[in-house]
């Protein structure tokens, strides 16, 4: 009997040196065969397994956050539809059951995602702003803003950003295109102090701002105003920067740039030149649209080195030029959208913008952007209708959640699931981590959060089921992906 015991505690031993060798994770898999955020477990053992091994001791960037702009026009269709699906909408982005968006944009006056244009300074000459006013916010966006912020339990980041002066500050009088005058330099660094105070009085926290969305311009479609690299730190070094010091916000955040990434190098070069230059810039801001599938991981990395201890945030992404495609989830998963750039690029940069599929394209650009030093990641409209609207420009696009204002539906696009594979398991605060991965076909990012947890994301881009060992300090995991699908990894140590 005791040699009987003996020989069943030894066969427990090893039963139980056998269980260490592998850990404990969560599997969530979105996918083109129709998963959404779907927790799997049904892995079945490949032949031939790639690897993806971490090492969290390698750390990297620290996440800033994920989430989406605050438009009007998105505020405005919230307003359109049911209580309970404006609830719903705002609890699938906000709540802690949702997305819990942790990072948010939102303009400052009018843009094309506005109804009309407009400008919180609307008397010309007012050079002391007394008639400064977000009267034109208090119907639909702040109420919005305010509906999130109480939905949200871990709360978020709001920054924000102009489209342009209003027309009299300007040298061609215009909503669209123009320099601001330098007379009105003082002027406009008061505008964005007064927003802070305006939004502040509304319970409204605004953590920072991008100086200019699109300082190149946007093609004299709707509203912008341009700066020069040298032009915008000047106005940041001796205008934007002193005030908001002196009027005791020297805690908000200043980033530069703000358009496209293939332009970064020029930029990046005069805003860190010197101490002087890159005083008050906290960060480097960067869009999406100079490509449907290159994230240009060179300009990110050139980006970085430049300025390593700055943010480096994605503040606007979305599938432009489109209509969206009402509840038919396979056509996010084709190639079959274009671009602003598939029609209206020059011919020497039309190979930057071929046909792609959305879901490919978000999944792809937000692993690319963590793996090149990108800490934060912000898409455009939350909510948008069945025409990519509304739009005063007719800018069509499309965002992750589209509603039909007649009928009252929402559709919750694959998009959506996408975006929520990255800011619902990767917090605020949470590290970058190595992540080696054996197969090219694969893309692989990783992230230690706050609380010790990690999460691994997994893109197969691919129209093959793939099998991988994902290794942890010496343990490992056996785990299968489906064909087009990403997963979200979570290892709570």
């Amino acid at each position: 009997m005791l040699r009987n015991a003996i020989q069943i505690g030894l066969l427990l031993t090893m039963m139980g040196t056998s269980c260490t060798k592998s850990f404990e994770a969560e599997v969530f898999e979105t996918s083109e065969s129709g998963n959404k955020l779907t927790k799997r477990t049904d892995f079945v053992a490949g032949v031939n397994p790639s690897t993806i091994v971490l090492d969290d001791s390698k750390e990297f960037q620290t996440i800033t956050g994920f989430g989406g702009a605050f438009t009007e026009s998105s505020a405005y269709l919230l307003n359109q539809v049911s209580k309970e699906n404006r609830d719903r909408i705002l609890r699938a982005y906000f709540a802690n059951e949702g997305a819990r968006y942790s990072l948010t944009r939102t303009h400052m006056n009018s843009c094309d995602f506005s109804l009309n244009n407009y400008s919180y300074t609307p008397v010309a000459g007012d050079t002391e702003l007394q008639h400064f006013s977000i009267d034109e916010d208090r119907e639909d966006l702040i109420p919005m803003i305010k509906d999130a912020m109480a939905i949200s339990e871990d709360g978020f980041r709001l920054f924000a950003s102009p489209w342009t002066a209003a027309p009299w500050m300007k040298d061609n009088n215009s909503w669209v295109g123009g320099k601001l005058l330098p007379e009105y330099y003082d002027t406009w660094a008061l505008f964005f102090s007064k927003y802070v105070d305006a939004y502040k009085a509304e319970g409204i926290d605004i953590w920072g701002f991008t100086v200019e969305n699109e300082p190149h311009g946007n093609g004299e479609n709707w509203e912008s105003m341009h700066y020069s690299p040298e032009e915008m730190t000047h106005f940041v070094q001796h205008f934007l920067g002193p005030k908001l010091e002196a009027d005791g916000k020297g805690d908000l955040v200043i980033l530069g740039y703000d358009q496209n990434r293939e332009g970064i190098r020029e930029w990046v070069d005069v805003m860190y030149k010197d101490k002087a230059s890159s005083k008050y810039y906290d960060g480097t801001a960067v869009h999406w649209y100079e490509s449907t599938y290159d994230y240009f991981p060179t300009e990110l990395q050139y980006a970085h080195e430049k300025a390593p201890d700055k943010y480096l945030i994605q503040t606007e992404a979305c599938v432009d030029a489109e209509v969206p495609v009402w509840k038919d989830d396979k056509w996010y998963w084709k190639k079959e959208a274009t671009d602003w750039g598939y029609d209206w690029r020059e011919p020497s940069k039309k190979y930057l913008h071929p046909k792609y599929a959305p879901s490919n394209r978000y999944a792809r650009d937000i692993v690319g952007c963590l793996n090149n030093w990108v800490d934060g990641w912000v898409d455009w409209n939350m909510v948008l209708d069945v025409k990519g609207g509304p739009n005063w420009a007719n800018n069509w696009c499309i965002a992750p959640v589209i509603v039909d204002t007649d009928k009252d539906e929402v559709y919750f696009t694959p998009l959506y699931y996408i975006m929520a594979h990255f800011s619902k398991f990767i917090r605020p605060g949470a590290v970058v981590i190595d992540a080696q991965n054996s197969d090219s076909e694969l893309m692989v990012t990783a992230a230690k959060n706050p609380d010790k947890s990690i999460a691994v994301v997994v893109f197969n881009e691919g129209t093959s089921p793939k099998n991988f060992e994902l290794t942890l300090n010496g343990l490992t995991k056996n785990i299968s992906i489906s064909p087009q699908a990403i997963q979200t990894i979570m290892i709570n140590n």
